[in-house]
């Protein structure tokens, strides 16, 4: 076998194992000092949900990241479409309206930053950045700067780590979580704007030459992430029972964190939502850890540094025989 084939070999186990073997490695290392509060079924029902935000976020910044761009308003739009949603179930409107007023007002501001991003030819780091503070400061406008208090309603199960009817085992979100993994993993295989996406990501210039639209592809995948977002703010809603313009902050670090610990590649063209999937998951996995076993918080963001490092270097080797 010659070196380039072992290298590629290399590249495919590292792309396919590697996520699995850190989220091993950490649960491994937590059953070890926390037997007895870590392994237990209720706190594993503690982390799914837990990781049900991130996750969320990630399906969306997943596509984003293959097409070769980055989204640093996820957080932001999070508290948006919480506070959007919120004032809908406030002034007397379903839950079900409020879903959807969620969903489109995440949606709104992704193809706001695919249509910025295309149309000014800015990169998308500048682009997200300015559209991170101008969604934090809306939803705090919204909001008038404070929380926004709803009246108790089915929304407020959602999230719930003991979910009725009970033979759920684990919160609606969570399911719904998992159904829109599995529908986006298909997506991005099997669709055209899935290969679309990851020909853009992987040569954007190549991509154009073969009748890609690469223009009405970016503002797609940042609608996605949007969607995604937005949703996430609605299940943030569920969670906290109250519209807040000051959750997720920091959020979209998390998210982006989880999509490259999963496997995606900050230069585009490469990741998986399978591998974002359990990023996020791992994430959770630490901070519950850390909470478990009384790690200070600056230890667990030392440990979630040392991880993002690890998995862009690993990215990094993986990208050398191409």
């Amino acid at each position: 076998m010659s070196d380039l084939a072992k290298r590629l070999d290399l590249n495919r186990a590292l792309s396919v194992l590697g996520p699995f073997i850190g989220l091993i490695l950490v649960m491994g290392l937590f059953a070890v000092l926390a037997p007895d509060r870590f392994v237990s079924a209720y706190n594993l029902k503690t982390i799914v949900t837990q990781t049900v935000i991130v996750a969320l976020g990630a399906i969306g910044m997943t596509w984003v990241i293959i097409g070769g761009g980055i989204d640093l308003s996820v957080g932001s739009v999070i508290a948006l479409s919480s506070v959007a949603a919120a004032l809908f179930v406030r002034d007397g409107y379903s839950p079900a309206i409020a879903i959807v007023v969620g969903v489109v007002v995440g949606a709104s501001v992704g193809a706001l930053n695919g249509a910025l991003i295309t149309g000014l030819r800015v990169v998308p780091f500048i682009v997200t950045l300015g559209t991170m503070l101008m969604a934090r400061g809306v939803a705090k406008w919204l909001g008038d700067e404070q929380k926004v208090d709803v009246p108790e309603t089915w929304l407020d199960t959602v999230m719930s780590k003991n979910p009725d009817p009970s033979w759920l085992v684990l919160s609606p979100g969570v399911w719904t979580t998992l159904i829109l993994a599995v529908v986006m993993a298909f997506a991005l295989r099997r669709t055209v704007i899935g290969t679309h996406t990851i020909a853009v990501g992987s040569n954007e210039d190549t991509a154009r030459l073969c009748g890609v639209r690469v223009s009405r592809v970016k503002i797609i995948l940042y609608g996605i992430a949007g969607s995604f977002a937005g949703l996430a703010g609605v299940m943030q809603l569920g969670r906290l029972t109250v519209g807040d313009p000051t959750t997720a902050i920091g959020l979209e670090l998390d998210i982006i964190a989880a999509v490259v610990i999963g496997g995606g590649s900050l230069s585009g063209g490469r990741g998986s939502i399978l591998g974002s999937m359990i990023g996020a998951f791992l994430m959770a996995v630490l901070a519950n850890g850390c909470t478990l076993t009384g790690v200070p918080n600056y230890v667990r963001e030392i440990l979630t540094g040392a991880i993002i490092i690890a998995a862009v270097a690993v990215d990094g080797l993986r990208q050398r025989p191409r």
